[in-house]
């Protein structure tokens, strides 16, 4: 048993990687999926609507 009583078995297998918190956060992976897809789909259609040539 550890001398800590706050320790939750860090010792055992290391601190936990600032990532694996990251994407442990349910919400930020919503707002992620939202976002980047929206960003992504935006971007196209801007892209799209320049490329149209313009007519005569």
């Amino acid at each position: 048993m550890s001398d800590h009583p706050g320790n939750h078995g860090d010792d055992e297998h290391g601190p936990v990687p600032f990532m694996q918190q990251l994407l442990d956060n349910p919400f930020l992976l919503l707002f992620l999926g939202v976002l980047i897809p929206m960003l992504l789909y935006n971007l196209w259609g801007v892209i799209d609507i320049l490329t149209v040539p313009v007519t005569k």
